[in-house]
């Protein structure tokens, strides 16, 4: 029986904030370059003055929520589970999300009070993303802004490990994902980024429990998470938490490893500007070619592609012209 919903995301919702600026500035703001660090309103206040602009590019995001709608844009339905707040911003993110056609509980949920999460994305001339987050409302999700029905009408639940960074989400992405394996939805988790594997291991742990369908994460995730020397080895202390573990690795490609075979699929080679997205999108467009009848080998290089065009542009939303590309090269993929 046909599912109403191929993916059912749930994360942070997190209003982008997206700038370029220059090694030498986050240095001199003590800001750890290349990664996604947790901080307090008052310091992202003091950050928003050093990069004072009149008009800062925004965007509705959230790791999971560019994957969702990632997916959503390239023919998936997909449903978002998050928390905002009755403010100027959440109601920004609401329009945002329900406008690109994406369901989710902002349709009917009454919003709390409180500060919608932001997040300050910093873009160096080497293309790389520094992010910093101030969580606000968005660390208290929980069950309440589940919506069980939709959630057992889906093919696939898809997490971020950013929730692991607050107790309340991370107790909430546990019980969800234990929920949806019991219910015979198959389960995909991101590890997300490097910090949060770091300084939160133990809750990924606890929200992957004895496993999941897929995984996705990056080189420094895998090594990191697996505290392995070698590449080679942490892929095989992940496949013990997962069926199919896909592991990118920038300019080298990525690969799509089971227990039966390990795909190389190789990058796109093309001039980077901005990365900021880019491993959302991929597993955005895995998860759809995947929903759609791709092989393994024919999603990654359907990720992969798409990707490639994400980085080319500002942003974490392929532009109407890159989307069409990406249409195209997944109608030749037969999807």
């Amino acid at each position: 029986m046909t599912k109403k919903y191929h993916i059912y995301g749930m994360g942070n919702a997190l209003v982008d904030f997206e700038i370029e600026t220059s090694e030498s500035v986050l240095l001199s703001a003590g800001i750890s370059k290349g990664v996604m660090t947790l901080i307090d309103q008052q310091k992202q206040d003091q950050l928003f003055q050093i990069f004072d602009q009149q008009e800062l590019p925004k965007a509705c995001g959230g790791s999971a929520a560019n994957t969702i709608m990632g997916a959503q844009r390239l023919g998936s339905k997909c449903f978002y589970s998050c928390k905002v707040a009755d403010d100027e911003t959440g109601r920004f993110y609401k329009q945002d999300l329900l406008g690109k056609g994406v369901d989710s509980n902002l349709a009917y949920e009454t919003f709390s009070q409180g500060k919608t999460g932001k997040c300050l994305v910093l873009i160096t001339p080497d293309a790389d993303r520094t992010m910093n987050t101030f969580l606000g409302i968005t660390g208290d999700i929980d069950q309440k802004q589940i919506n069980e029905e939709a959630l057992c009408d889906s093919e696939y639940l898809y997490i971020e490990g950013y929730l692991a960074g607050s107790p309340i989400a991370l107790e909430a992405a546990s019980k969800v994902h234990q929920f949806a394996k019991k219910q015979g939805v198959k389960t995909a988790f991101s590890l997300s980024d490097p910090n949060i594997v770091n300084f939160c291991r133990d809750g990924l742990k606890t929200i992957i429990g004895d496993g999941v369908d897929i995984l996705f994460c990056n080189s420094d995730e895998a090594l990191a998470y697996s505290e392995a020397k070698t590449l080679d080895d942490a892929i095989n202390t992940l496949l013990a938490i997962c069926s199919t573990l896909v592991v990118t690795e920038g300019k080298q490609g990525s690969q799509i490893v089971t227990a039966n075979q390990r795909i190389r699929i190789d990058a796109y080679p093309v001039k980077a500007v901005d990365t900021n997205g880019a491993g959302d999108l991929f597993a955005g467009a895995f998860l759809h070619g995947i929903g759609q009848g791709l092989n393994l080998e024919q999603a990654g290089q359907l990720a992969s592609f798409a990707a490639s065009k994400l980085v080319t542009q500002f942003g974490p939303r392929l532009k109407q012209e890159a989307l069409e590309k990406v249409k195209a090269f997944a109608k030749q993929l037969g999807c």
